[in-house]
């Protein structure tokens, strides 16, 4: 069974994934875009005020980022 996703939002998600050494690159309205020179695309983490973010939205990041839940949840 997979352990259950934490609830943030989206500059908690930011903070967290600048531990693992991404870097802001550029705001584009309410997106935070962030890239590491080991991923050929970038990763927009929606940042909307405290508001956490949707499960299948924070899923499909840690995705793209390479990352696992147990991986995630030990940043926090």
């Amino acid at each position: 069974m997979s352990p259950k996703l934490p609830v943030v939002s989206g500059p908690q998600l930011v903070a967290a994934l600048k531990k693992l050494g991404f870097v802001e690159r550029r705001w584009t309205g309410s997106h935070c875009i962030l890239s590491k020179p080991d991923l050929p695309w970038n990763i927009a983490v929606p940042c909307h005020g405290h508001r956490p973010l949707k499960t299948g939205t924070l899923r499909r990041i840690l995705r793209d980022c390479r990352l696992t839940v147990e991986e995630f949840s030990k940043l926090l």
